[in-house]
């Protein structure tokens, strides 16, 4: 019999359609990951966001058994970083690492390119932050008190630098501005560490600044804490007190950095690299780090949780905004 006769061309055909089938099943069915995961940052290399991706990077390589690449993303008030992930992170294997204001204050401050409830989903969060405001040795201020005085004497306004136009360091300044009735002058930097420079030489007198780059600098008695803005006092600054001791409720805002996925990624790897995160951040050696950064321990939220915390944080946000008739850019 003809070994290519068509009846069996059409056994052959169908053997091998069979095995490609079992195949496709075989590959369908690989754990994940199979492959290096890759954790995106909205920042600089060396920031805070850098620095906590790398720690997660780590906790997850040991964690699900692959290589984990920290890729720093900066610009553009997170949207290049942000990008990336609607791009690239449907399949499972590129995540984010920013902070909540990316999603709660950017979109209002700035015209972005993405939908932060659309394109964005928090996992898990890593840490929990607040901004700290912080006043030149050579300012007669050391309490909140003092600083009101002060600032109701300067007939031209009292200036406070930020680096983040229409996002918490500016608008808890114009914030406190409102409440306490002082003329509040905005100076921008670009970038924290210029401001810091600026505020210890005299330059400009008082800051909102994260505590990642003020604590160093308050521990060596280079710059005064004034006031937290956080809803408790924070572990590395026990002696200072929030806005609300000091009456100033409305400046009891919680900041948080979180790993991020893309929405359409597999809900089974979410879950997985959230589990994984989670595991990571809850050990002891993980949380001593974290707070000599000047950072609180994460609470263990569920992603819905996180969202209707972030819709919160949005809508308290645009409405200080238009309080302070910011345009944005």
């Amino acid at each position: 019999m003809n070994p290519y006769s068509p009846h069996k061309k059409h056994a052959l055909a169908l053997a091998m359609a069979l095995g490609l089938g079992a195949l496709g099943g075989a590959q369908a069915q690989t754990p994940w990951p199979n492959k290096p995961l890759r954790l995106l940052v909205a920042g600089p290399a060396g920031g805070t966001a850098d620095a906590l991706a790398r720690l997660l990077a780590d906790g997850l390589q040991h964690g699900l058994g692959q290589p984990v690449i920290v890729e720093s993303k900066p610009g553009a008030s997170g949207a290049i970083a942000i990008q990336e992930l609607k791009a690239k992170g449907r399949d499972g294997y590129t995540f984010l690492v920013i902070q909540e204001g990316t999603v709660t204050e950017s979109p209002l401050a700035y015209k972005v390119s993405y939908d932060p409830f659309k394109d964005l989903k928090p996992l898990a969060q890593l840490t929990r932050t607040g901004l700290v405001l912080v006043a030149n040795k050579s300012v007669p201020i050391t309490n909140l008190q003092q600083l009101i005085a002060y600032g109701k004497a300067q007939k031209d306004g009292l200036d406070f630098a930020s680096y983040s136009a229409g996002l918490k360091g500016h608008t808890s300044g114009m914030q406190l501005g409102q409440l306490a009735q002082l003329n509040m002058r905005h100076v921008g930097y670009k970038g924290s560490p210029p401001a810091l420079v600026d505020l210890m030489g005299g330059h400009v007198p008082l800051m909102f600044d994260g505590l990642t780059t003020s604590l160093p600098l308050i521990k060596a008695g280079k710059i005064t804490p004034i006031a937290v803005v956080y809803p408790t006092r924070l572990a590395e600054l026990p002696n200072v007190p929030t806005f609300t001791e000091l009456g100033y409720p409305q400046m009891a805002k919680a900041g948080w950095f979180a790993v991020w996925s893309h929405p359409d990624a597999p809900p089974a790897v979410q879950q997985k690299l959230r589990d994984a995160a989670m595991a990571h951040f809850r050990q002891a050696p993980v949380l001593a780090q974290i707070r000599t950064m000047g950072m609180e321990p994460p609470l263990p939220l569920t992603p819905a949780e996180m969202t209707a915390d972030l819709q919160d944080g949005a809508a308290k946000q645009a409405a200080l905004l238009k309080s302070i008739n910011y345009q944005p850019e």
